[in-house]
């Protein structure tokens, strides 16, 4: 019976904590009550084998950051050329626009690499639906300036665009 409060202290002291860290991440309410749920089962069958070398709360946190790693190898994310031209051109496009898409999407991509490998990378990572936590570490940044550097790169991006006629609106 110890061990059946023990995991039920953890679940209601950890489990906004848990929760609020995911959100942090993914940005989905959904996404992130199913990735604390695979959390806490994680942490019940790997209980016995805790060190108790970090806190409940470090280890929790580990666990739910590799669920999330998890996720996003499951999911596969890539940035698609329709995630390009939805942040740069309205969504709903016919079949007359296709060429002009194509164009913009040709255009983007050369401004794209024509920008150093950290803003482009900083850029993509946020298209492909990563938070600016994971992209301020992978770049080593402070998650304030990868907010910064994509916002900037966007606004260049799309002033180019406007400046080519590939904007509407």
């Amino acid at each position: 019976m110890v061990v059946n409060y023990t995991i039920e202290y953890l679940y209601k002291e950890y489990k906004n904590d848990v929760y609020y860290y995911l959100m942090s991440l993914t940005h989905d309410k959904s996404l992130s009550e199913d990735l604390t749920s695979e959390t806490f089962l994680s942490a019940i069958k790997s209980l016995p084998a805790f060190k108790g070398n970090s806190t409940i709360k470090t280890w929790l946190f580990g666990i739910a950051r590799n669920k999330w790693y998890e996720h996003l190898k499951r999911e596969k994310r890539a940035v698609t050329q329709e995630s390009l031209l939805e942040i740069y051109t309205k969504a709903d496009v016919n079949m007359e626009e296709s060429a002009i898409n194509k164009e913009c999407l040709r255009r983007i991509y050369e401004f794209l690499e024509e920008q150093s490998i950290t803003q482009r990378g900083i850029l993509l990572m946020r298209v492909e639906g990563y938070s600016f936590c994971e992209i301020a570490e992978k770049y080593g940044v402070s998650e304030s300036s990868a907010r910064v550097i994509e916002f900037r790169l966007r606004n260049k991006i799309r002033t180019a665009l406007a400046k080519e006629g590939y904007m509407y609106e």
